[in-house]
């Protein structure tokens, strides 16, 4: 298992496609966009997990005290179901590249 410190520069561009293609259909990361199956992701980073206002967490969610930055994202996005309990069921992202890319991505467009 490929730990944070090892991770590879991330590309945002190609965190764009791959959050196009694997987190858009339940996520949103534009200020004030609407919430889909899962939460609107702007403001992402220092966030506590279940916090999002207008989202309904489960209460598992609610308890958590994970807060994301990256690191905590690049575990998360390796092992979903060992790092948060979910009902969804949500893949993992194996590949660290691909890991590194997304929280690119999501450093900038959660952000701005």
């Amino acid at each position: 298992m490929a730990s944070f410190d090892e991770a590879p520069p991330g590309d945002p561009r190609a965190g764009e496609k791959i959050f196009r293609a694997k987190c858009a259909h339940c996520h949103t990361v534009e200020k004030g966009a609407a919430h889909k199956h899962g939460p609107n992701l702007h403001g992402l980073f220092g966030k506590q997990y279940g916090t999002t206002p207008g989202f309904s967490y489960s209460a598992a969610s609610k308890d958590s005290t994970v807060v994301w930055d990256e690191k905590t994202l690049y575990d998360y996005l390796q092992t979903p179901k060992e790092y948060i309990p979910l009902k969804k069921k949500f893949p993992s992202m194996k590949n660290p590249q691909e890991r590194a890319d997304l929280i690119a991505y999501l450093k900038e467009a959660t952000t701005s």
